[in-house]
């Protein structure tokens, strides 16, 4: 790993095509421009991690399960309407 020091106005080349430069320094805030081609993508680490994970979790899930279990519910609501149990509580409307 590198660590360098930069002052605000100052920049970072990276390869032929990257520069990355201190835009401004307020209290332990640091704001960075970033130069780069509009290919490459580029977003902060958090917002990464996040859709990382959400690429976990979404592959995590069995769609066969959820689709007999959208099947089942509804069977379920076909049957309680023929039944008369229209209400979302299974009670009949007509009152």
């Amino acid at each position: 790993m590198l660590i360098l020091s930069r002052k605000k106005g100052e920049s970072i080349k990276i390869g032929e095509d990257i520069e990355i430069f201190v835009a401004d320094v307020k209290g332990d805030k640091v704001r960075l421009g970033i130069s780069a081609p509009e290919d490459m993508k580029i977003s902060r680490k958090e917002l990464y991690l996040t859709v990382e994970n959400n690429k976990e979790a979404s592959d995590k899930v069995d769609l066969l399960k959820v689709f007999q279990l959208s099947r089942s519910l509804y069977a379920r609501q076909e049957t309680d309407r023929a039944q008369g149990k229209d209400g979302p509580d299974g009670e009949s409307d007509n009152t």
